[in-house]
């Protein structure tokens, strides 16, 4: 089974699609743009100095400009580049907060603090074109940090051991109520693994980036990624339960 639709040039997560039944086609879509899952390269600083040159400031409009040149404008002070970095990938880091927390509960307030940072760090980006995915990695990082917080406060009695699951924000207006069921399931058991397990699977298997650009946005190793994958994975097929299996079998 397929838990989402493969981005190109991602690899397929293959070994997270079998046996979750039908839920990947009810998760809710989201508008892929250019700047995903590479946050530099060994040219990447020629880059930033070429896309600060040329005409292209003002000759285009900024809504016509490219992200590496936006946060060159953004990072010599240009509040219109700021805005239009804001425009473009707040749709993203919404989603993305959402599908990894499994509800929509404050997810515009991480989204906010993150490009909040993204803003004040925009020198530290490598990779100017690498800004969505480089935006991704802050709101990875913002949602962990509540995740662990949540999850101690659980333990210590002092709030919610989790968030109860969003179906209207993680599925698909034309999802089925089977596969609601099951998108329910599977983030009912996400909830009980450690954070750090819980977002290089869905990372992996929801959102469908490569192994590399999950080992970028959590800030580990190759080798680490695909321990905490592969450990929620045999969770997962250890613990989810296929009704419609069950029903054929009888």
């Amino acid at each position: 089974m397929r838990l989402v639709e493969p981005v190109a040039p991602a690899a397929p997560a293959a070994e997270a699609q079998e046996g979750m039944g039908d839920a990947g086609a009810a998760f809710a879509p989201e508008e892929r743009g250019p700047g995903d899952g590479r946050f530099g390269g060994a040219r990447a600083r020629d880059r930033r100095s070429s896309a600060a040159a040329g005409p292209a400031e003002r000759g285009a409009g900024l809504a016509e400009l490219p992200d590496a040149q936006l946060v060159v404008l953004g990072a010599r002070g240009d509040v219109g580049a700021l805005e239009q970095l804001y425009r473009r990938h707040a749709a993203f880091a919404i989603h993305l907060a959402t599908r990894i927390e499994g509800s929509a509960r404050d997810v515009e307030d991480i989204a906010h603090d993150a490009f909040l940072r993204a803003f004040e760090r925009l020198d530290d980006l490598v990779d100017p074109a690498a800004f969505r995915a480089w935006l991704g990695s802050i709101i990875v990082h913002k949602v962990r940090s509540r995740m662990r917080r949540a999850r101690l406060l659980g333990v210590l009695g002092m709030g919610k051991s989790s968030e109860p699951v969003d179906l209207d924000a993680l599925a698909s207006p034309a999802a089925s109520p089977h596969a609601r069921a099951q998108i329910a399931q599977i983030y009912a058991l996400l909830q009980t693994l450690p954070a750090d397990d819980r977002i290089a699977w869905i990372l992996r298997a929801v959102e469908g980036h490569d192994l590399e650009t999950v080992a970028q946005m959590t800030d580990c190793s190759l080798a680490t990624v695909k321990r905490r994958i592969s450990r929620a994975q045999q969770f997962l097929d250890g613990h989810f339960v296929d009704s419609t299996s069950n029903e054929v079998s009888s």
